[in-house]
């Protein structure tokens, strides 16, 4: 039987059969007209809720920075719904038709937020049949809509029309709530159970694990709704909506007794296991498990460190910055206790608890010009609120007066009309001056016709190079990175990196299987088989075919599978470049998680504490120069060494390695600059371009 986690990731992410389309729509804004030309969305409803819909263009006043704006544009939008499934238009086949479908001003775009982590297996029962029928009312022919979950990326979100299959999957699936469930079956969640046993008969680490497990959850949920928020700011300006369905959120401050010395033992300081009997070891026994007492103690540490409450303030800045509004719906209802029990144990704090869970919801709706749907079991009455608000609107278009200065100008709306309720967005991020021109350029030179071709350029390749990292934020069961290069004899060479997630499967090591394909057939060209070795979680190998290999379009799937029945499986697409230059970089994190060793790595997310080195095959070994960049394409006056190596197979590589202590939590490319080629699709010859994440 599948299990709920795998079973979430499964559903969401292949529920729709475009997913790959979704993930490659343009991350960057993009100015659809001038660069000063906003379009506004308003909401104008009545004291009950309801909306109006006799307004005219005279009747509204906005103003920008408190300056008043003449509209050029105005639309009243009338959102026909409730049309048959097969009288809705075919949904997006191509990437192209996905970008201009999601980029057009009369179609709505719609994003199912189901936090599992944060909804008991009750509240995924009664939402079920509500949440069906609110879909069905609202969606419209040509509306656009898809299904996330906190471990997906953003990108991994696949819009469609149709609400076909999620009816079915909401039908079969019903108790896809995660929260207060006994059995875990995240592997991270295992691990954190093992070192820090609930059942223990130690006083000191008592509910420590479960402290975590629910720290980690809401992390990776606030993590998810801002990932969104910037992913939504990307595909259009006009308003995208995000329907949450929630208990709401703790939203967990510092806790320095998390981190305290359990029966007087400080954090582990060096790479130590769990052995029989309970008892920790430096060098692991023959046979022993291989549990890393210090990840759990480093993810301890920081866990007790996060600051949601801080994090969670910033998400409605984002989305108001990318005009999303969220639509939070509470599946319990009106509820008595947060707690799932009779009577909670402690009645004064489980109210607190509820309250504060109730008010973030309310929190993200009211700031993000969206509703909250809590305290109340009547869920038709609270659904019909949400498609009467979002079936009506004006659509309203100005020239600003303001400098292109790259700040966030807030925008107020005002209907003369009296005993009219608005909602609108409250601004937008302006672009600069600089954006603008490279925009412009970039248009020009895609278009064939004069400019700037060099800037356009420039400006394409950092995007390249930063696109992928959007997908990276989520946590994954199996990641493979693939590298391909030229060596010094015109050989085509093939390096893959493979990284398993962190849990018990993995323990006693595994084996990872590892294949060559070719792109236009998919046959196999070569295939090696890679040890996870026990205490580890990364493999590398290189693939080198019988047959030389030109340039071209390949794949590498991956098969992993440890001690037990489970397997993971990936397969990847990649082009093989023109000699001599070369695609993608080989990672390696070195820090304390790692033993203060460089270990190769299929993850671009760092810490400051740690760090990065990559190494690019080339066919030449002339030096190459390192600098680092930030992800405006910016120099950072951080210092990267650089250095050319030949391995005793022939195989030569540029490094760049830096410590990441100076850097603030952001998108960074390291650039090669030389004679030696450069890396297929991110700039000139002669330049190579790797992007990474500091995290934290």
């Amino acid at each position: 039987m599948m299990n709920v986690k795998c079973r979430a990731r499964v559903i969401w992410h292949f529920a729709f059969g475009i997913s790959t389309v979704a993930a490659l729509v343009a991350q960057q804004p993009t100015f659809h007209t001038e660069a000063n030309y906003v379009r506004v969305d308003v909401y104008a409803t009545d004291a009950d809720g309801r909306p109006i819909l006799d307004l005219k263009q005279g009747d509204f006043e906005i103003r920008e920075e408190g300056k008043p704006q003449s509209p050029v544009q105005f639309e009243h939008v009338m959102i026909r719904t409730q049309g048959a499934q097969d009288a809705r238009a075919a949904d997006p086949n191509t990437v192209a038709e996905s970008r201009s479908l999601m980029e057009s001003s009369r179609a709505r775009l719609f994003v199912l937020f189901l936090d599992d982590d944060h909804v008991e297996v009750s509240g995924s029962h009664d939402i079920r049949k509500p949440l069906t029928q609110l879909l069905d009312r609202l969606i419209g022919p040509d509306d656009l809509f898809g299904v996330m979950t906190p471990e997906m990326s953003a990108t991994q979100v696949a819009f469609a029309r149709k609400t076909t299959t999620v009816d079915g999957i909401l039908s079969k699936y019903w108790h896809w709530g995660e929260r207060q469930r006994i059995t875990t079956f995240d592997p991270v969640e295992t691990r954190f159970n093992e070192c820090f046993p609930a059942a223990s008969k130690r006083a000191c680490d008592a509910g420590i694990a479960a402290e975590m497990i629910l720290r980690r959850r809401e992390v990776r949920t606030l993590d998810a709704l801002e990932d969104l928020a910037r992913y939504l700011r990307g595909v259009r300006e006009e308003r995208k909506a995000v329907i949450v369905i929630s208990d709401g959120w703790q939203l967990y401050r510092p806790n320095a007794d998390l981190a305290r010395p359990i029966c007087g033992e400080p954090p582990t300081g060096q790479p130590m296991g769990i052995g029989p009997g309970a008892k920790l070891f430096a060098t692991p026994p023959k046979n022993a498990p291989t549990i890393s007492m210090h990840d759990c103690d480093q993810d301890r540490v920081n866990l007790a460190q996060v600051d949601n409450d801080r994090r969670f303030k910033l998400i409605p800045d984002e989305a108001n910055r990318g005009n999303v509004s969220f639509y939070t719906v509470d599946p319990r209802g009106l509820a008595v206790w947060d707690f799932p029990a009779p009577v909670p144990s402690n009645l004064v704090q489980d109210v607190t608890d509820l309250e504060s869970r109730v008010e973030t919801l309310q929190t993200l709706a009211v700031a993000t010009d969206g509703l909250a749907i809590v305290n109340s079991s009547d869920f038709d009455r609270g659904m019909k609120r949400i498609v009467d608000d979002l079936t009506s609107y004006y659509l309203l278009g100005y020239y600003s007066t303001e400098k292109l200065d790259g700040r966030f100008h807030r925008i107020t709306v005002h209907v003369k009309r009296s005993g009219v309720n608005v909602r609108a967005r409250r601004g937008y991020q302006a672009p600069t001056q600089a954006e603008v021109n490279i925009a412009k350029t970039t248009a020009a030179f895609a278009s064939g016709g004069a400019g700037n071709p060099e800037a356009a350029a420039e400006a394409h390749a950092i995007d390249a190079a930063i696109a992928p990292l959007v997908g990276s934020a989520r946590e994954l069961p199996l990641r493979v990175q693939v590298v391909a290069g030229w060596e010094a004899s015109n050989a085509a060479i093939v390096h893959a990196v493979g990284e398993v997630a962190p849990g018990d499967t993995w323990k006693d090591g595994g084996e990872a299987e590892i294949t060559l394909l070719r792109g236009r057939d998919g046959a196999a060209l070569a295939t090696l088989k890679a040890a996870i070795a026990p205490g580890s979680r990364t493999f590398r190998v290189a693939l080198v075919p019988s047959e030389p290999i030109p340039m071209g379009d390949y794949a590498v799937r991956v098969r992993v599978h440890g001690q037990g029945p489970e397997t993971q499986n990936e397969t990847v697409r990649f082009a093989v470049p023109a000699a001599p230059e070369s695609s993608g970089a080989v990672l390696f994190r070195k820090g304390p998680p790692t033993g203060n060793k460089d270990v190769v790595t299929a993850d671009p997310r760092f810490r400051r504490s740690e760090q990065i080195r990559v190494e690019v095959p080339v066919a030449a070994s002339t030096p190459m120069t390192a600098r680092l960049l930030d992800r405006s394409g910016k120099a950072v006056p951080v210092p990267v060494i650089s250095a050319a190596r030949e391995d005793a197979d022939g195989s030569r590589w540029q490094t760049a390695q830096l410590l990441l202590a100076p850097l603030a939590a952001g998108d960074y490319v390291i650039e090669l600059a030389g004679q030696a080629g450069g890396a297929g699709g991110a700039g000139p010859a002669g330049r190579i371009l790797v992007a990474f994440r500091v995290v934290q």
